[in-house]
């Protein structure tokens, strides 16, 4: 009989060495290792998609509820930065000059919030912007 070569992978089991077990074993493993991780890469991928999903849906509901907490508070909608500043600047123009419960009462009537007149008044004091003649009176800096 005429003996063949042959390799490892079609030797049986128990004619192998320990040293071709080993390698064979360690090839194996990195096989079973290169298949977890492309599963885990798709399953990743799977995960972000629908974490995405999910914030991007989040942000719609808070949005909504942002907005019926606005309605709810008579808060101006929006929450435009800017807009008090704005509305004050324009009613002190348009008045010459003003007081501040004037003031006040002038912004309500247009729908801003006057939580923070007083801290709006001192920017705008402090920009320049704004004088004060006299305690509680404004007009608008020359």
């Amino acid at each position: 009989m005429a003996k063949k070569k042959v390799s490892a992978r079609n030797k049986q089991v128990e004619s192998l060495s320990s040293a071709e077990l080993y390698r064979l074993a360690k090839k194996r493993e990195q096989e079973e290792m290169r298949k977890t991780l492309e599963a885990n890469k798709e399953k990743l991928k799977e995960l972000r998609t629908k974490r995405r999903e999910m914030i991007a849906a989040h942000r719609k509901e808070l949005a909504k509820i942002d907005r019926e907490i606005s309605r709810l508070s008579g808060k101006s909608a929006g929450g435009k930065r800017g807009s008090i500043t704005d509305a004050v600047l324009k009613i002190i123009g348009d008045a010459g000059q003003i007081s501040t419960s004037d003031l006040k009462a002038a912004l309500k009537k247009k729908g801003v919030v006057v939580g923070n007149l007083s801290q709006t008044l001192a920017y705008l004091k402090r920009q320049g912007r704004v004088t004060s003649p006299a305690r509680a009176i404004y007009k608008l800096a020359k």
